[in-house]
């Protein structure tokens, strides 16, 4: 289990990190949220100790990660990490033999991802010859070529179409599935609900909301609310009912105290009821919340 314990980091008057604790367990998936800035990407580098904190600890089975169990992790930075004119077969065996692995192994290793990235009838391609989502899909590639036991992966699915989005978030399930602990961030909230356990919020350098996925949204005080009467979204007359949401995607937010049926007679007394939906809170209500003040 990776575990960082109370992390700060600060550059002159600016905040990085402040006590941020957060665990991530064997096969599990953390979605690490956060506005831009809000500190997520200083935490990722913290764990591969390309930044030092101020204080605190990170530490794999309780241990201080050396060398040894660094080459053990998988990372995908959101910057390219990567050799633009080195052919994309070469550099992912050469990164796969730093960690260890033997040329015969590697040279397998990489045949095999970059067939199921999509990626085989490039393998002799530079990686600037490449697109925006190959270049990402190769980098990737270079995060889990060595079967790695903890991926930690900065914005994963930037500049992927949905097909490579799909094809991203099987392996990530893959590899939860196998063992290993996922810590990842995004911007892309629906995604992060698709294929997360445990979410962490970060904002102005702090963890402010941290748990279960769906702990987290059937502990929430509000409900998400879908109504359309007579083909029109409805508002329920309920104290403390707002709309939130623009264009097509509109819905309000209920308290959870309103009773399911007091809100299915109140349409059916304004109408004829054309969709009803009633749930917890998406987590792009929850982000919303818990960062905007």
């Amino acid at each position: 289990m990776l575990s960082v314990r109370n992390i700060s980091k600060r550059y002159g008057e600016v905040v990085a990190m402040r006590d941020v604790s957060f665990d991530v367990h064997p096969g599990r998936i953390l979605g690490f949220l956060g506005r831009n800035g809000a500190g997520k990407t200083t935490t990722m580098r913290s764990i591969f100790k390309l930044v030092q904190p101020d204080s605190g600890d990170v530490t794999y089975n309780g241990q201080p990660i050396d060398l040894a169990r660094l080459v053990r992790f998988g990372y995908m930075p959101e910057e390219r990490g990567l050799y633009p004119r080195m052919k994309v077969r070469d550099q992912l065996v050469y990164l796969a033999s730093l960690s260890g692995m033997s040329s015969r192994d590697a040279g397998a290793s990489t045949d095999m991802w970059l067939e199921r990235l999509g990626l085989g009838d490039r393998a002799d391609a530079k990686l600037e010859d490449l697109s925006h989502g190959n270049q990402q899909r190769v980098q990737m590639a270079a995060a889990i070529i060595h079967d790695p036991d903890l991926l930690v992966l900065d914005e994963p699915f930037s500049g992927l179409d949905p097909i490579g989005v799909d094809s991203m978030s099987e392996v990530i399930r893959e590899f939860a599935s196998k063992g290993a602990g996922i810590l990842f961030s995004s911007h892309q909230l629906d995604l992060v609900e698709h294929i997360c356990e445990d979410v962490a919020i970060i904002d102005q350098g702090e963890v402010i909301l941290i748990g279960d996925l769906n702990e987290i949204r059937e502990e929430a005080s509000y409900r998400r609310v879908l109504i359309e009467v007579d083909g029109q979204l409805w508002t329920p007359p309920v104290s403390g009912a707002h709309e939130v949401g623009t264009g097509g995607k509109r819905h309000h937010i209920v308290d959870a105290s309103v009773d399911v049926e007091q809100l299915l007679r109140l349409a059916r007394d304004a109408g004829s009821i054309t969709r009803f939906s009633y749930e917890t809170p998406a987590l792009s209500d929850i982000f919303q919340e818990a960062v905007v003040k």
